[in-house]
């Protein structure tokens, strides 16, 4: 029996259980689109860029644990959603992206909108920098497999992106169902990776016998859906936790054993911890610049002098950038499991280290106090610390908030507590100004139940505004809180402090400032809009937004003042050897 190709991709798709699928149209691909009319269980995201049908599917796929699926067209569809997913690839979040392309008789003949200029119809090439890997299906009989294998490789190992691209007249041919049989039937199950008992005990060996020890975690954590194992572990031998940008919630920040982040935007304490620590054991994290303060051993991680265990999926990433006493390649989930059992075994009535707990939480409330003034100023523009606070305050326990860059995602990192594992999502690996926005509509998309808040700058929400045709669509319940100083204002402190300019980093000028109404635009796209006006405004603008249970867009405005930092980025050093600077105010 046969059947169309676009059939049986939607077929295939239903038995993956796939809901939903973001996307934009394109002449190359409305044959899919057709055929997805006709499915009662999965419904297309249309969506007005293929940057924010990535971003979208990213943000669904990290609150599912699934890979999100993007339908795009050729030329400037594939480089348009190319940022997108790339940001995912970097993140290790699974995307299976399916292209539509031109006509496989028109391989060669430059055909509308075919980028060939170095090789004939080779333009998916364009993803193979950043896509665990990249498919052309060329021929009908084909397709059932590659969608099998791109869905697998897509969630196993280190999770990540892949793009399967379909010239147009493929998805319109006849195809025998019996190769959608085979793959429909397939076990969706795989056994994963876990560590070996002998390796096991010499960690928990290690982590007894040390003075000093830290668990450094990142992002894995939470896409190996290891929070619970990683909690136990710790409580058992009473082990402080630090973490990445990307590792933040992975145990939540109120843990009497959470240090906090480290790096460039972390606190003090918790960077002196890790670099005067004997032994590290770091899980699914690959000790990113920001994290790491350049890999300068002075500010955060004194490696090798410090000794280093690590597990990680990827063996890449194993010895990547600090050279290690011992390795594991496995499972985070399984591994942490392997070492609760361990541990129990040898320590059978745990350890304790009140002191430790006790010096955890001096450094907590001293924070607080050092943020305190700003968090209860009523100055305006307001201060981002109590945007923040007030926040956090209003927000239940379970929220998922997505952070942009800048204030928003670094402030958010060193000082917004995240309470439930997994809600908070933001750029981690590729910082990508226009994150925020529609990956709070794809969280939103799949949990409904959920409030999701999006804190943006403008500099950032200002990428893709046209998210908000999105979210009235699909009547997307997502609260925006625009953070507006009116710059690029990470950027600006930089070069403020480095060159005494802010040029090209501030909007508008001193006789036309070019201030942008936020409220006003999520009007225009027919959303409420709310424009906080004075501080006492907008905890109550929040507290309604989220109430309305409707789009809506916060826009107040926000002094630009740096982001206080204890690590060091390399940057500082390339743009002004020999001085001691760091971001500095414009406003």
């Amino acid at each position: 029996m046969k059947d169309l190709v676009s059939n049986q991709i939607v077929r295939y798709l239903e038995a993956r259980d796939v809901e939903h699928v973001f996307g934009l149209c394109g002449h190359t691909n409305i044959a899919l689109l057709a055929a997805l009319e006709k499915s009662d269980r999965i419904s297309f995201v249309n969506v007005r860029h293929e940057q924010i049908a990535a971003h979208a599917a990213d943000g669904y796929a990290r609150v599912t644990k699934r890979a999100g699926v993007v339908l795009t067209h050729l030329g400037p569809g594939l480089t348009n959603a190319a940022t997108g997913v790339a940001n995912a690839a970097l993140d290790s979040i699974p995307l299976v992206v399916i292209a539509g392309d031109v006509p496989t008789h028109y391989f060669g003949k430059h055909p509308h909108q075919e980028i060939n200029l170095h090789a004939d119809a080779a333009q998916y090439e364009i993803y193979r920098p950043f896509v665990k890997r990249a498919w052309r299906v060329d021929r009908p009989h084909l397709i059932a497999e590659v969608l099998d294998k791109a869905f697998t490789l897509a969630e196993s190992g280190r999770p990540g992106p892949v793009l399967v691209d379909v010239p147009m007249d493929v998805f319109s041919a006849e195809v025998d169902i019996a190769s959608f049989d085979k793959v429909v039937g397939s076990s969706r199950a795989l056994a994963k990776p876990s560590l070996d008992e002998a390796a096991g005990e010499r960690i928990v060996r290690n982590l007894l016998d040390a003075e000093r020890p830290v668990l450094y975690v990142g992002g894995g954590i939470i896409a190996a859906d290891a929070s619970a194992e990683l909690a136990e572990f710790a409580e058992l031998l009473s082990l402080p936790i630090a973490h990445s940008l990307m590792g933040k919630g992975a145990v939540p920040d109120d843990n009497p054993l959470v240090l906090g982040m480290t790096g460039f935007w972390g606190t003090a304490f918790t960077n002196e911890t890790t670099r005067t620590a004997d032994w590290i054991l770091a899980l699914g994290t690959r000790f990113a610049e920001a994290d790491s303060s350049s890999w300068y051993a002075e500010y955060t991680f004194d490696i090798p002098a410090t000794r280093l265990m690590q597990i990680d999926i990827d063996p890449t990433e194993l010895g990547r950038n600090y050279p290690l006493e011992v390795g594991a390649l496995a499972d985070l989930k399984s591994a942490l499991a392997v070492l609760v059992r361990i541990a129990r075994r040898l320590a059978p009535t745990g350890v304790r280290r009140d002191g430790l707990r006790a010096k955890i939480a001096e450094s907590r409330s001293a924070v607080k106090r050092e943020n305190a003034p700003a968090q209860a100023s009523d100055a305006w523009p307001m201060r981002p610390e109590r945007i923040l606070s007030e926040t956090r305050d209003v927000l239940p326990d379970d929220a998922i908030i997505t952070t942009d860059v800048g204030w928003n995602k670094n402030g958010v990192g060193q000082q917004f507590d995240i309470l439930t594992p997994g809600t908070f999502l933001t750029p981690g690996g590729f910082a990508t100004m226009g994150f925020g926005a529609p990956a709070a509509v794809g969280a939103k998309i799949a949990r409904p139940d959920r409030v999701v808040v999006s804190l943006v700058g403008d500099g950032g929400f200002g990428q893709n505004p046209a998210v908000l045709t999105t979210a009235r669509e699909e009547n997307v319940a997502v609260v925006w809180v625009v953070m507006n100083n009116n710059a690029f204002g990470t950027i600006a402190g930089l070069e403020k402090s480095a060159f005494d300019t802010t040029y090209g980093t501030v909007f508008g000028s001193a006789e036309d400032p070019m201030y942008t109404d936020f409220a006003a635009i999520a009007r225009a796209y027919g959303i409420t809009g709310i424009k906080v006006e004075s501080a006492a405004e907008f905890r109550p603008a929040l507290e309604r937004a989220i109430a309305l249970g409707g789009p809506v867009v916060i826009d107040v405005s926000m002094v630009n003042v740096p982001t206080p930092t204890t690590g060091h980025w390399n940057i500082l050093d390339i743009y002004s050897p020999g001085k001691a600077i760091e971001h500095v105010a414009t406003h």
